[in-house]
């Protein structure tokens, strides 16, 4: 699952692993009470980030509700959603459709 951060508006930087270690207590406070993202990387490629707690937990229920089932019964006002569903549903199976010729 790919997510960028302008999708939570938060700021990025990139660091190599020599950064990381050298300045770990640094890159910890700005990520955790600066809302910054830091992405580690390893000869240029990204390898892993650094984000908040409160990202993470973003993160964890975005992936966790990636389908309409997860959802399903979530929305105020379901039941009423659910009988036109419902309805539709069953007008459907009684259609037989028209004559239509070729």
């Amino acid at each position: 699952m790919k997510l960028k951060s302008a999708k939570f508006n938060i700021p990025e930087k990139k660091i190599s692993i020599a950064e990381a270690k050298n300045n770990f207590s640094e890159y910890i406070s700005r990520v955790a009470y600066m809302d910054e993202n830091i992405i580690i990387t390893k000869r240029g490629k990204p390898i892993a980030g650094l984000v908040s707690c409160k990202d993470f937990e973003k993160l964890k229920a975005i992936k966790k509700s990636s389908s309409l089932k997860d959802i399903v019964g979530k929305w105020k006002n379901f039941e009423e959603i659910e009988g036109f569903v419902q309805e539709s549903f069953n007008t459907r199976i009684k259609d037989k459709g028209r004559n239509v010729s070729f």
